[in-house]
């Protein structure tokens, strides 16, 4: 189990895409390779941006698919975050049909 501080790497408001776009390239994806579950904590984080989430799992859905949520797990997430998480998730769960 592998798991991620995203306010260690991004702050109280996850908004730069090129920090989302390195914790998926460095740190998830590596994980997954390993057969690791992947838990993204996000304690700590008052808001985030869609490019910010967008950045930071629509690769691995696109590439993996949607199962690839299986192994992906978000926690600590305030109700504002959850939304744009959800979001995301049903914008390339549609792109995917």
């Amino acid at each position: 189990m592998k798991s991620i501080t995203i306010f260690d790497k991004a702050g109280a408001f996850a908004e730069n895409k090129d920090v989302a776009r390195d914790i998926r390239i460095k740190e998830i994806i590596p994980a997954l390779d390993r057969g690791e579950d992947v838990t993204l904590d996000f304690d700590g984080v008052d808001a985030a941006t869609q490019s910010f989430i967008h950045a930071l799992i629509s690769d691995i859905l696109r590439k993996r698919g949607i199962k690839a949520l299986d192994s992906i797990s978000f926690k600590s997430c305030n109700i504002t975050v959850r939304k744009i998480i959800e979001i995301v998730v049903e914008y390339m769960s549609e792109g995917m049909a």
